[in-house]
């Protein structure tokens, strides 16, 4: 009798111990989300299906997992996968100081646009003078002949005798010689021809002080400049309009700046300038934009500017190279941030906004002009806000991955545990049959597993019962960090539980 009543006490410890092993079955399916969803989760429509063990795909309806032999678990909004604060990344202060992460602020200011480009003095081809002949002649002498020359103004050029200049001079000096020549206007008739023959105001008055022909003439510099061009050469015979000299000015210079297709609208003629020559570093040349040439170079995209700068002492010398700062007109105040706090993704551009102490989540901004090391922000943020300025693109790969916030709190966050039957040894795997697991949000169910680097410990064996911890490694890959055999169960625990 004693016997019976120990067997039926026995019995009834089994049954309650194969009821709270179904209890606690069953809660671990409805911490996980497998099983049916409470009243208040019923009341709400899934956000999409996944499968835990492999989190990154989504399904838009229930179903069995193509990965794994279990059904699909629901994710509401509420749940903390796609929620308002799903994107939010959590850093602790010590996490935080170690990726040294710093935060600006976002001001209102006007953005002091500055365009810097470089270009090439050339000639100035406004201020040219052209000497030729007014006449038909021959070069008679040569006074300057190279080009590159530097000449004065007045400075004698050639002597050239024309022939039609020596009628007109004896022809005058004749009519002033006649008594009546100067009563009857013939004298100024003849001065009048010397001059229409293309002798100029000087040479006129020089045949009427010397009252002698002068049979050679003498070319001058209209200008004080380089000689550019040159063809003139003793003994050539000359026609009345070909070019013997062509003289630049030096006074001032053009400057042939490069700048970018996308830049150009930002300059306009007028706008002051500032230069510095690579050949005269210590010397700041000021000056404007005479011209935006309309061609753009296919090769390089860029724009020229014509930019016109005064040349002191004749310094700037053509080819010289020069870089170029333009002055853009003043702007209206504008949302500023500082470049490197834009993460650019090709198609879109996120700064990481802090939103509280150690919090941080992905804002997708509109940007505009950048300059001087800030951007302009047209949309997405308001004056007053901090943006992280160094480690965000860290912070936004954490954002962008399933458990960011627990990995970003510390590494104890990312290790999972569970106790488990060990099913088989297969290689460097191995297959255990675990309860549920809160952490990851996983039913109990039957996996494999990659080994420690070590292997199993002595004693963990196929059938053995073991406490284990993984981390996740990959997509659908999970490693075992530690295992051990689990500690002794109660007796009703034996009877009831798994083996």
């Amino acid at each position: 009798m004693k016997k019976k009543a120990v067997i039926a006490a026995i019995a009834a410890a089994g049954a309650l111990g194969a009821l709270a092993a179904y209890g606690g079955y069953q809660a671990g399916l409805r911490q996980s989300g497998a099983a049916a969803p409470a009243a208040g989760a019923q009341a709400r429509k899934p956000l999409y299906w996944h499968d835990p063990m492999v989190p990154g795909q989504r399904f838009d309806k229930p179903g069995k997992s193509p990965y794994m032999d279990m059904q699909l678990v629901p994710v509401y909004a509420s749940g903390g996968d796609d929620g308002a604060d799903s994107g939010t990344v959590h850093i602790s202060p010590r996490v935080q100081q170690n990726l040294g992460v710093r935060t600006a602020l976002v001001a209102s200011a006007p953005l002091q646009l500055t365009v810097t480009a470089v270009g090439n003095v050339a000639f100035n081809e406004a201020d040219v003078a052209v000497v030729q002949a007014r006449a038909s002649g021959f070069v008679e002498r040569v006074l300057v002949g190279t080009t590159l020359q530097p000449v004065r103004r007045g400075q004698p050029l050639v002597e050239v005798t024309m022939p039609d200049w020596v009628a007109a001079q004896e022809e005058f000096l004749a009519v002033r010689r006649m008594p009546d020549g100067s009563a009857s206007g013939l004298l100024a008739a003849a001065r009048q021809r010397m001059l229409l023959a293309g002798m100029s105001e000087q040479q006129v008055r020089q045949v009427e002080s010397g009252g002698r022909v002068l049979a050679r003439q003498v070319l001058a510099a209209p200008t004080a400049g380089v000689v550019t061009e040159l063809a003139a050469r003793e003994g050539m015979a000359v026609a009345a309009g070909t070019p013997l000299y062509r003289i630049n000015g030096l006074d001032k210079v053009w400057v042939m700046a490069e700048l970018p297709e996308s830049a150009a609208a930002q300059v306009a003629p007028g706008n002051p300038v500032v230069a510095r020559a690579a050949a005269l570093p210590e010397l700041e040349l000021r000056g404007k934009v005479a011209a935006i040439l309309p061609e753009v170079n296919a090769a390089t995209r860029t724009v020229r500017a014509r930019v016109e700068l005064a040349n002191p002492g004749g310094r700037l010398a053509p080819g010289m190279f020069v870089s170029v700062s333009f002055a853009a007109p003043q702007r209206a105040p504008a949302l500023l941030v500082p470049s490197e706090a834009l993460v650019r993704t090709g198609t879109r551009s996120v700064v990481m906004l802090e939103q509280g102490p150690g919090k941080f989540a992905p804002v997708q901004v509109e940007v505009g002009q950048e300059a001087g090391g800030q951007v302009e922000i047209r949309a997405g943020l308001q004056a007053g806000q901090k943006v992280a300025v160094s480690g965000q693109f860290l912070i936004d790969s954490e954002a962008s991955l399933k458990a960011s916030g627990e990995r970003m709190e510390g590494v104890g966050a990312a290790v999972h545990r569970g106790d488990a039957v060990v099913e088989a040894v297969d290689g460097d795997e191995v297959t255990l049959s675990h309860g549920p697991i809160a952490s990851i949000k996983w039913p109990a169910m039957t996996m494999a597993f990659k080994l420690p680097p070590g292997g199993l410990p002595a004693g963990v064996k196929v059938g053995a019962r073991v406490r284990f911890e993984f981390v996740q490694q990959g997509e659908g890959e999970f490693r075992v960090t530690a295992i051990a055999p689990a500690a002794p169960a109660a007796p009703a625990e034996q009877h009831g539980g798994h083996r």
